[in-house]
């Protein structure tokens, strides 16, 4: 029988491989299709199994793959339609918790092998808290290798129970809207004028409204740029269930916060912006934090899961929950443009150290070929 290679040399099938993708966040989507593109050019048969609603907004077929409807949910028809799109392959890469659970699903009684990427920690309260646990330990001791994109949810794996859980090599995503084809000198004081921020700091925070996101401390905090001349002005790009509490607190208190709902020109705003903010409870390789880094946009950011490891020292870091230490460290940059110089020069520094794209499809690409390439007994 001849050998299955990935590299797919004259005479050789090449390697079948299955993404799994639930919907997912900005982060592991964008990942999924850089990592779609790469194999594909290096021979790779590739199948993104995701809801249509996410090929539509990051083209998964205008990379080279094969794209299956799967909706979300883990119902009995969804969990058949991916074990249809797996019937023949070599390999499945489920990306996220309860993709992987799917995964899981319809992969029962079958010998392929199952990678798993985490791409972040699943946030969950309560009941639901340990729903979450029992679906981590079901999928790592499922999986053949477990990736994690911090080194924190490396270590969750592995306590988890994962038999092999590893480091993954993730590469910045790109931006939906590049902005280098415009002019900066323009752009900025166009954005800023519709933004309501001429002649005033212009301060971004961009991520879905949920509770875990540490939205309601960065309201506490912005009662304490009031005093400032000019008052800086926080715009939040996102949704999310806490859209309706956030906005009641931002009319009720005055404070000067706008939120302008979910954007896709990312990219133009913190063009636009004097500091990028992350005050959130927990992250992993956080998509805005990336970003602003590649702008060179000052970032004020929690020091929570993975964002440390991210940053290094080209970010303001503050403990989570502390709405003074979030409002000083803007209040202290804001004053200091030396300091902000320095943020930038360091973060180009630190963005030049994250993965390319080609050294996470590698990654990628050499665990698949452990796991599929045949072993020879002598």
């Amino acid at each position: 029988m001849t050998p299955v290679s990935s590299h797919a040399p004259h005479g050789q099938s090449s390697l079948r491989t299955v993404q799994v993708l639930g919907g997912g966040n900005a982060g592991s989507s964008a990942h999924v299709r850089s990592l779609a593109s790469g194999l594909v050019a290096r021979g790779v048969r590739v199948t993104v199994c995701a809801p249509v609603e996410a090929d539509q907004l990051y083209d998964f077929t205008g990379a080279g793959a094969d794209h299956v409807h799967v909706p979300r949910s883990s119902d009995p028809g969804s969990v058949a339609a991916l074990r249809a799109a797996c019937a023949d392959a070599d390999l499945v890469h489920a990306h996220g918790l309860h993709a992987s659970f799917r995964a899981v699903l319809a992969l029962s009684g079958r010998r392929t092998p199952l990678v798993v990427t985490w791409h972040d920690r699943a946030h969950a309260e309560g009941a639901r808290a340990h729903l979450v646990r029992l679906l981590e330990r079901r999928v790592v001791k499922a999986a053949s290798v477990v990736l994690g994109t911090t080194s924190a949810l490396v270590d969750r794996a592995r306590r988890t129970g994962a038999r092999d859980a590893r480091l993954a090599a993730v590469a910045m995503p790109g931006p939906l809207r590049a902005v280098e084809h415009d002019d900066p000198d323009r752009l900025r004081p166009k954005v800023r004028a519709e933004l309501g921020a001429t002649g005033r700091p212009l301060l971004i925070a961009v991520g879905s409204l949920e509770r875990h996101r540490g939205y309601d401390v960065l309201l506490d905090a912005s009662r304490g740029w009031l005093r400032l001349d000019p008052v800086p002005l926080v715009v939040i790009a996102g949704e999310g269930t806490q859209r309706a509490e956030l906005q009641r607190r931002i009319e009720d208190e005055e404070l000067p916060v706008r939120l302008i709902g979910r954007r896709d020109d990312v990219s133009e705003l913190l063009a636009a912006a004097d500091v990028a903010l992350l005050p959130s409870s927990w992250e992993s390789r956080s998509v805005l934090a990336q970003e602003a880094l590649h702008a060179r946009v000052p970032l004020v950011a929690t020091e929570v899961g993975g964002v440390p490891e991210l940053v290094g020292d080209a970010a303001e870091l503050v403990p989570y929950g502390d709405a003074k230490a979030l409002a000083d460290a803007v209040v202290r940059l804001l004053d200091d443009p030396e300091r902000q110089e320095l943020l930038r020069e360091r973060g180009v520094r630190q963005t030049a150290t994250w993965p390319t794209e080609d050294e996470t499809v590698a990654q990628v690409l050499s665990v698949y070929d452990e796991l599929t390439q045949p072993r020879y007994v002598i």
